[in-house]
């Protein structure tokens, strides 16, 4: 594995985990929250990681596992750890609370601008919109380990792809950014902690994806063979088949009007098949 492809791959994984971070900006600077533009971009994102998912990423897995175990056995192994994938994220939201999942459709309310003053919440309620912040930056972070994995991988086997999916993510990471800033600023009255949570929640991705890697690395004993990749790429198909279903395409939905999220979705797709035919 060539250093400098190493080096692409993290940084695309950076970027993407770093775009909870302009969720937050855009939450402090914005004078009203644009829900179409939010509509529109996030069925974006559902398209592009739903396309590269089923036309690219799942099917390199089938192309690696076949090649190695054989045209039937490679096939249902394939189809075996893309379904692990789907699974493993849906125990990691099993395992979050309702109220602090990103993965269930928080309110409009949630999406506003910081411009109302810290005074005009009661105190009361200072202590549990801190908690709930806490508990969403948590589970943001939690969900961003898998993310963070998939675009590396994704971006180490082919970096033009991973430039696709890193902004697909980031797209879907700036509403989850705008959902930490919101409560904590409001619990704290800090811009500046609000900021830094709802930045460091999304730095959970580049760790994952180091984690992942490493881990990868220890257990095959220095060396990612192909069946192991043709392993992850059929999983990190089924983490980002979920993830737009779960969460991107029903946030989509909440926040448009009419076909913006069919809108989205077809454009993110059309754009990933022309992408993807342009670098064959």
């Amino acid at each position: 594995m060539q250093t400098g492809s190493l080096w692409i791959a993290f940084g695309l994984t950076l970027f993407a985990g770093m775009a909870t971070g302009i969720g937050s900006a855009i939450a402090f600077l914005a004078k009203q929250t644009n829900h179409r533009f939010l509509s529109v971009s996030t069925g974006f994102s559902a398209g592009v990681m739903l396309y590269v998912s089923f036309v690219e990423i799942f099917q390199k897995g089938a192309a690696s596992l076949t090649q190695a175990y054989g045209p039937v056995q490679g096939v249902w192994m394939n189809v075996g750890f893309f379904f692990f994938g789907i699974l493993l994220v849906g125990l990691i939201d099993n395992f979050i609370p309702e109220k602090q999942n990103p993965h269930e459709q928080p309110p409009a309310s949630a999406l506003a601008p910081l411009h109302a003053p810290h005074a005009t919440i009661p105190h009361r309620n200072h202590k549990k919109l801190l908690r709930m912040a806490m508990f969403t930056a948590f589970a943001i972070a939690l969900h961003n380990f898998p993310e963070g994995l998939a675009t590396f991988l994704a971006a180490l086997e082919n970096p033009k792809v991973g430039v696709a999916i890193a902004i697909a993510i980031a797209l879907h990471n700036i509403p989850e950014g705008i959902s930490v800033s919101v409560p904590l600023f409001y619990a704290t009255g800090s811009r500046t902690k609000a900021f830094t949570y709802s930045f460091l929640s999304g730095l959970a991705e580049p760790v994952g994806a180091a984690i992942g890697y490493f881990g990868l690395r220890w257990i095959t004993g220095g060396e990612i063979t192909s069946q192991v990749m043709g392993a992850c790429f059929a999983g990190v198909a089924g983490i980002m088949v979920y993830i737009s279903l779960d969460e991107l395409l029903p946030t989509s939905r909440a926040y448009g009007k009419g076909h913006d999220s069919l809108l989205g979705l077809v454009a993110g797709m059309v754009v990933m098949a022309i992408s993807l035919l342009l670098i064959k």
